[in-house]
């Protein structure tokens, strides 16, 4: 930065990205250390418009009960549970911050953003329920699992499902688990209120229509970021001691921008989300449930569909999906030179080596982008026989940038989770990756707090806020089944989730 350049904001913290990611990072430093000066950046003209929106995420709560690409198959036959039982433990974390933002905080009401909808995986034919099976039994063991239901009585299933169940081949073996405890989350409206709380500190400014441009390290320590005004269009400069990147696909090409050393390799491989969307309010008002299946053998875990009631501003909506599609775009608003332009020499190689090991991901993706309507209600007919192909529209979802590393053997690695990117000196940290994101928020804000404040974080002040606000903090749900019971009983009566949710069809 010039010396002639006026800096507009000078703060202890910038964030950018006005998500979910960046909200409860906000919240948590704001609420661990009050005398914290904040600036949020958002390029967009409110927060919540991209990934965290309502309509551009899962919203499932992913939480690992249904959802089986957390459950992997061993060849062997044994399931793999690690993945699935860290989701589970990471989303009864998220529910405990939320508990105390609602329950003590009072910033927003259970009832605007979380619900009661159980969650369902369903199969078909022999080897996949044998699958069902096997996983039933592995994650039963744990508390965490210890209300899931499995069956492969049709009488019961139907009972579930009747949506799922009617108009199917009488012949074809089922299974099917339940667990109550499912929920479906509104990340928009979550994120929204978060900010208004943040908003009502003096020191806190968030500041929208800012597209940031650049970032630079200052002689004095500091970070320099410059911005567009995407009303102004004129040039505006920030100055923080601390930044975090929370702006979704947008991540990467700033990351790269900081020139920290630990960004070097990392590269991102773009995808987009479509969903069926339920027109018809009766085929709706029949169906009160998140539903997962089993993806098809050679897809990618993020093709795993699922026949997903939604809550969105107190209606219920039905959706499908989600189908896949390429794009070179990293953000739903973002510029088809996105990709292009985040290739650097250092990611050059992991990149085009990921692709080379990816090309089933690629072929499927362009299949996915070629689907005629009928080939997307083909794909829904599985899970609802009886489906109207006119009852149905078809709806552009979020951005996705599935993160690519490098790799001493592979020479690339495509991951499809998230990855906390830190300074070494705890000054910058930024988040890549897709799912579950939204879900684990709480938990993956705790990873920057413990890679970038490691000595506030092992201050008895910090500890004690975060056991006020996270009870569960320090000890494991996963190994100390009365750790999951107590907070499991803390957070139904925080955030009202002891009832069936009533909603208007």
């Amino acid at each position: 930065m010039k010396e002639k350049d006026t800096v507009r904001t000078k703060s202890d913290v910038i964030l950018i990205g006005a998500g979910i990611m960046s909200a409860t990072l906000g919240v948590l430093l704001k609420e661990l250390a009050p005398h914290l000066t904040i600036t949020v950046l958002e390029r967009l003209d409110a927060a919540a418009r991209e990934s965290s929106n309502a309509w551009n995420n899962a919203g499932t709560g992913h939480s690992a009960f249904c959802e089986l690409n957390y459950t992997i198959e061993n060849e062997d036959g044994s399931i793999q549970t690690k993945k699935a039982l860290q989701i589970a433990e990471w989303f009864e974390t998220s529910k405990e911050f939320w508990g105390y933002l609602t329950g003590i905080k009072k910033i927003l009401d259970a009832d605007e953003f979380i619900h009661c909808v159980p969650h369902y995986s369903f199969v078909w034919g022999k080897e996949n329920v044998s699958f069902l099976r096997k996983r039933y039994e592995a994650l039963k063991k744990y508390e965490l699992f210890k209300e899931l239901i499995y069956s492969e009585d049709r009488k019961t299933v139907t009972e579930w499902l009747p949506l799922v169940m009617k108009g199917r081949d009488h012949s074809e073996p089922i299974a099917a688990t339940k667990m109550e405890l499912g929920t479906d989350v509104n990340f928009g409206t979550l994120t929204r209120a978060m900010f208004r709380y943040l908003e009502s500190f003096p020191d806190v400014h968030v500041h929208y229509f800012e597209d940031v441009k650049d970032l630079e390290r200052a002689q004095n320590g500091n970070w320099h970021l410059t911005s567009n005004n995407i009303q102004t269009h004129e040039k505006e400069h920030h100055e923080a001691k601390f930044v975090f990147i929370g702006a979704g696909g947008g991540s990467l090409p700033l990351l790269e921008k900081s020139d920290i050393p630990e960004a070097s390799g990392f590269g991102g491989f773009p995808v987009s989300g479509q969903w069926l969307r339920c027109r018809n309010r009766e085929v709706i008002q029949q169906h009160f449930a998140k539903v997962y299946g089993k993806a098809d053998v050679g897809s990618p875990p993020m093709s795993v569909p699922h026949l997903d009631t939604r809550i969105i501003e107190g209606k219920k909506e039905l959706l499908f999906g989600p189908y896949a599609g390429f794009t070179t775009k990293f953000l739903k608003k973002g510029s088809y030179l996105d990709l292009v332009k985040s290739l650097e020499f250092d990611n050059i190689f992991p990149m085009l080596s990921a692709g080379m090991h990816n090309l089933p991901l690629t072929k499927y993706l362009i299949g996915q982008a070629m689907q005629s309507h009928e080939d997307r209600i083909a794909a829904l007919r599985e899970y609802f026989p009886e489906v109207k192909s006119e009852d149905w529209e078809l709806v552009v979802a979020g951005q996705r940038v599935q993160v690519i590393k490098k790799d001493e053997e592979e020479g690339g690695v495509l991951e499809f989770g998230t990855e906390v990117v830190a300074a070494k000196d705890g000054s910058l940290a930024a988040l890549l990756g897709a799912s579950p994101g939204a879900s684990t928020s709480v938990s993956i804000m705790l990873e920057v707090l413990a890679d970038c404040f490691p000595n506030e974080m092992s201050s008895n002040e910090w500890k004690s806020k975060l056991k006020e606000m996270i009870p569960s903090f320090g000890e494991s749900m996963k190994d100390n089944p009365e750790v999951c019971r107590k907070s499991r009983r803390n957070t139904e009566k925080l955030l009202d989730l002891s009832h069936k949710t009533k909603v208007n069809a």
